[in-house]
This record gives structure tokens, sequence and C-alpha cells, in this order.
């Protein structure tokens, strides 16, 4: 299967990647339903609930998703340029099993010099929605392989480091820690990393529920790239929903 040109998530794709806990979700608002009538009446408040809640997470979570993938400039990329002062003589784009990036920021960026590296390892990003996305859409064919802690790219070769719903992945601590070191060895001084996430914030918690727990909070990767020497240079909200973070690496760094 061969990767679609310039592929990018919607509800659709959201779902497919997610179905076990749509289906669940929805078992259990219908079984709620189905279930009321049959039960002692003092556990119908318990069923209605129950039944309310798993209704109320999907809407939101479905509208949410809605905003943000399909009616939201995210795929447009100009929010980019309230993070970066121009465009990058050279970048990296680092994935963790979905690569939505490379293919538009090549196509907005025609003169730099791009370097695509995928670090999926099954044996570490173990969550089903992972794997199912990476079936429906494999990784670009010009995807070097590589570790959190050791990226296959020389010293200071580029300008630009883009992770994009990438770095949350890496569920284990250490392990982001060693991918913010090894991005920012790959800066050249006074380059960025552009950072985008979901964050594990009241907004993501209202619409996402228990879902918003696999998201950081931004204290998170504030305290990576402290640990890394670098500095927010600058934030940005998109779609209420997703936070697009720049650090950079100071000349003397």
């Amino acid at each position: 299967m061969n990767r679609p040109a310039g592929h990018r998530s919607g509800v659709r794709e959201v779902v497919a990647y997610n179905w076990p806990l749509y289906t669940a979700g929805i078992a259990v608002a219908a079984g709620a339903g189905a279930l009321h009538g049959a039960l002692p009446p003092r556990l119908r408040p318990v069923a209605r609930a129950a039944g309310a809640a798993a209704a109320g997470l999907l809407a939101s979570t479905t509208l949410a998703t809605w905003l943000v993938y399909d009616r939201s400039g995210l795929y447009g990329f100009d929010w980019l340029d309230t993070l970066l002062p121009g465009a990058p003589a050279a970048h990296l784009v680092v994935g963790t099993g979905l690569d939505e990036a490379s293919v538009p920021l090549a196509a907005r960026w025609p003169g730099s010099r791009q370097t695509t590296v995928d670090l999926y390892d099954p044996a570490v990003m173990t969550e089903g929605s992972v794997r199912r996305a990476r079936r429906r859409v494999p990784p670009p064919a010009h995807a070097l392989p590589g570790r959190a802690g050791a990226l296959p790219v020389p010293d200071a070769s580029a300008d630009a480091v883009l992770l994009f719903f990438a770095a949350h992945e890496l569920r284990c601590r250490a392990e982001r820690g060693r991918l913010f070191g090894e991005c920012a060895r790959a800066l050249r001084p006074g380059g960025s990393i552009v950072l985008v996430e979901h964050l594990r914030d009241p907004a993501n918690t209202a619409v996402f529920g228990p879902g918003a727990w696999h998201f950081y909070p931004r204290r998170e990767w504030l305290r990576l790239a402290d640990e890394t020497g670098l500095r927010l240079a600058a934030e940005r909200r998109i779609a209420g929903l997703v936070t697009a973070f720049s650090f950079t690496r100071g000349a003397g760094a």
C-alpha cells in the first residue's frame, strides 16, 4: 500500500485508529439504555448516568476531533509563521508511527532540504491506535529508521526540527529526554524545535475525558526543553485544543 500524498487525519481516520474505544463507548451507552427498565429502581439512576456520560464523551470527542483535524488550519501549517522566523535551509521531521507532516512541509518549504526519521518500534510503542494508523498510512519510503537516543543525522545539520504529535508516543520519561537531547544535537545554533501536542489540561480533559491522560501536561515539555538547554521562544494554541511550541537553541549552546 502506497502512502497517500499529503495524508491528513480527520474524524473518519481518528475513529478508525481508535475504533475499540468508540465501540466500547457505544456499547456502554446502548447497554445502559437497554438494561434501564430491567434494573431495580435504585440502580436506574446509575444506568442513566453511565449511559449519559458515555454518550456525552462520544459526542464531545467526535466534535473536538472534527474541529481540530477537519476544520482548523492545523494541516495548512500557516501557524508556523508565528513560531519560525523564516523558511529553514534544512529541516528534520521526526515521527513515531504516523507521519502527516513531511509531505506538506516539503511543499511549504520547497527550497529546504528535508530529512525524515521514523522512530516507530512496536516493542516500545504498544498502543493499538498507533499500529492501526501505521497500517493505514505507512511511513514514506525516504524515512530513515532511528531511535529516540540515536537520530541518524549529523550534529548541527538542521535549522528546524518538527515533532508533530510524535513525542507523546514515547511513554518512558527517559526516552523523551533522550529524544529532546538528540533534537538539540541536530540543531544548528539559533535553530528551533517545533513541538505540536495536545496537552493534559482542563480544555482537553473536558472534551476527551480520561483520554486526556494519554497527553502530557505543559510543564513536562517545558521541563524537557530546560534540561536540554533550550528556551521557549514562542507558543501558539490551535483550535483551542492543540498547542504548538517553538524551543530555540541559543547561539552559544
